[in-house]
């Protein structure tokens, strides 16, 4: 896999509780940096000439991250899908068209609970993968191998929290 693939990981779980409980959990840009450990906070920006206040369509905010490989850095962020009990998914990057990664959770109605899906997208805009690759392109295929793992164990992480916040909710 390379990066011009547009590499994607993606992990679910059933959440023994209704999208209406499940969303609020996964609209909160925090909520994953209660449970992985990488995203260390998540901050709205002003939300200039956007109808409603976050979450909402067009929301940025700044995401402030550590990686023991990579340090501090921060990132800007875009609400790129917001329909509530269904969709949320923000692109990394000022332009959400060329971002360099997309997020996204699903949130799936079944019997009486949700499947929740959480799925990440590398690229296709630059990332501080790229920097990487470029000094070693001939282990392209093992940094986002290696990075696709990371990814799926935070993202399990996070959405194992949202299914225990959840259905503690509604017991």
């Amino acid at each position: 896999m390379r990066f011009a693939d547009r590499p994607t990981t993606e992990v679910d779980v059933y959440v023994a509780a209704p999208p209406e409980a499940v969303w609020p959990l996964v609209s909160e840009i925090n909520t994953p940096s209660r449970f992985g450990t990488e995203l260390q906070k998540a901050v709205w920006l002003e939300v200039d000439g956007l109808d409603g206040s976050p979450p909402c369509l067009g929301a940025r905010f700044t995401g402030h991250n550590f990686h023991p490989a990579r340090g501090d850095w921060q990132t800007c962020n875009v609400i790129v899908a917001c329909e509530p009990n269904r969709v949320f998914s923000w692109s990394v990057g000022d332009d959400p068209s060329f971002p360099a990664a997309t997020w996204r959770y699903e949130l799936v109605p079944e019997g009486d609970g949700t499947r929740l899906r959480f799925s990440a997208q590398m690229g296709p805009g630059p990332s501080g993968m790229t920097a990487v690759i470029e000094q070693m392109p001939d282990k392209e295929e093992r940094i986002i191998a290696r990075r696709l793992e990371e990814w799926e164990k935070n993202m399990t992480a996070t959405i194992t929290g949202v299914k225990e916040m959840a259905e503690g909710a509604t017991k």
